[in-house]
This record gives structure tokens, sequence and C-alpha cells, in this order.
């Protein structure tokens, strides 16, 4: 199983010198990838709960470094390491405009660039970007359609019910063909089916291994029935655990626990199927030499077996 940590990117980490040098730091630890978050703003009377947690928005997240930008600097600092979204609110922008910028990220890193998109849950983001909240599902496919365009027609040309692209050159391509990897957030049934039909894999979080297999399922059917190749779908999973000196309670892990049992839940994860995990500290560690001393005492754990 590939494992990644996060580039420190809000609160505290929100700082271009800290993204450069902890992104050099963590692909020298052997990191496979890097991976940013999409958030705008904590409002003062939150439209939505967060979903974790007592339902309180971090307020971390009232500092958030744009995540394409993190990823360049990312990108600049490193070699091998894969960039990924996790996840990139694709709504918020026009397609056309999203399409070149992961181009361009995935030019510079030389076909690094795995493209994670999610739908969000904050409704006050919507508001504040001008996006409708209803409909998101039939926005996120045209979005895929215009920029799947964008990526590889050499004529480029879409009609759709939100957007119209005329006939035309857009002769900027991705270094990797036919696209960057596409990796999608959600956790119902239609999210899993949209998964299996048309992306590479499925970003999710810590849940109970009945429901997250029966969800992966779903994937996995879809895919056969679009004649995809189901054994070519990336399960990624994501945890922001808080680190503790002292072993927690079984049924508190992964979200509490020791580096230890932190890493013993990934290994589980693997042998469970996941294809890739990766880490983010930014709401629980209290200091930069945390976030990474963290990250070295969790890989040297992995690579212990």
């Amino acid at each position: 199983m590939q494992i990644g940590y996060t580039v420190p990117q809000y609160g505290a980490f929100a700082d271009p010198d800290f993204i450069r040098q902890a992104s050099t730091d963590l692909e020298a630890m052997g990191y496979n990838s890097l991976w940013a978050g999409d958030r705008i703003m904590v409002p003062l009377a939150p439209s939505d709960p967060y979903p974790g947690g007592d339902g309180t928005i971090p307020p971390a997240f009232s500092t958030f470094f744009d995540p394409l930008t993190a990823l360049t600097l990312a990108a600049v600092s490193t070699r091998e390491v894969r960039l990924g979204t996790s996840t990139l609110n694709a709504l918020w922008q026009p397609p056309v405009l999203l399409a070149r910028m992961l181009t361009s990220l995935d030019l510079l890193s030389r076909g690094r660039l795995d493209v994670g998109i999610g739908l969000g849950w904050l409704r006050d983001e919507y508001t504040a970007t001008g996006v409708p909240w209803q409909g998101r599902g039939a926005r996120l496919e045209e979005t895929l359609d215009v920029m799947e365009a964008a990526w590889g027609s050499e004529v480029v040309e879409h009609k759709g019910t939100l957007w119209t692209v005329p006939p035309s050159h857009i002769d900027l391509k991705p270094f990797q063909r036919p696209r960057p990897p596409i990796l999608l957030a959600g956790y119902t049934p239609p999210a899993l089916e949209r998964i299996g039909r048309r992306a590479d894999g499925w970003l999710c979080v810590p849940l109970p291994m009945p429901y997250l297999t029966s969800l992966w399922e779903v994937a996995l059917q879809s895919a056969a029935r679009a004649d995809r190749d189901p054994s070519a779908l990336r399960m990624v999973v994501r945890i922001n655990p808080m680190i503790t000196d002292s072993p927690a309670p079984d049924d508190q892990v992964p979200y509490v626990g020791t580096v230890r049992q932190i890493g013993d839940y990934l290994l589980a994860v693997a042998e469970a199927g996941a294809h890739e995990a990766f880490v983010d500290l930014q709401t629980t560690s209290s200091s930069r030499d945390q976030f990474m001393d963290v990250a070295h005492q969790l890989i040297t754990r992995l690579h212990a077996g």
C-alpha cells in the first residue's frame, strides 16, 4: 500500500517556506504522495455542522492556503512523490479554467498529479462562490465532461445544460494521457456508482468495515457494467488522528491513538484492500515540529512492518 501525508496548508502551517521545506523532507522520508485539501472560510453561524467530532468547524480552517498553489510549491520542491487533491471542490470554478489549472500543474510536475474531487458539505461556501447547492451531482457530471473534452479532444466542443464551449483549439494537454487520474469522494450509492462509471478511484475516510466494503462493491459493480476494469479502481483512505502518548481504547482508533496504533491501523487497512492511505495532522498538531516528528515516526513504523 502507498502511504501519503498532507502538504502543510492551513492554520499555523499555511506558510510558503514551510510548505516547500516540508514537501522536500516528506519525500526524503519515503512518503509516496502529498495531499492538499480545499476550504474557503469559517462562517460565524455555519449552515451545516462539520462532519466530524462534535460538529464544530476547526478554527484553523479560517486560514487556508489555496490547494493548487500549495501543490505547485510541493511540485517544484520534490522529484518523484505524487501530488493529490483531497478533495478539490471542483464546482466552484468554470470547468474550462479548472482544466487549464490542472493541466498546468500536471505538466509542471511531469505527470505526478492525482485529481481528487469532492462536493463539499458546507452550503455557505456555495453561497460565497455563487454556485447553487442543489443539483451538485449533475453539475459534477458536466464538469467532468468539459474537463475531459479539454484534456482529450483535438477540437474541443461542448454544449450542455450549464456550459457551452464553441469548437476551439485548447492545445495545452496534460502530461499524463489521456488525463490525470480522477478520484471522487462520496458516501452514497449514486456517488459510488459514478466512481465506477467514470473515475479512477474513491477517496474515503475510515468507515465501519461492512459499510466500507458494501460501498466499494457498488463502485466495482458499476465499473463492470460500464465495461471498465474494476481491478483498476483505487481506494484511498484519509485519516485525521489525534496522536497521544498513551494507547487509546481500540474503539477510538484511528481517530485517536499513539503512532504505533495509527501505524497498525494503516497496515490493517492495507490488508482490507485499500491501495493508499494518507494522514493529516493539521487540526491536531500543536506545532510544526510535532507535525514533522510524527511524520518521521509514522513512516519508520510502517517501514518496519
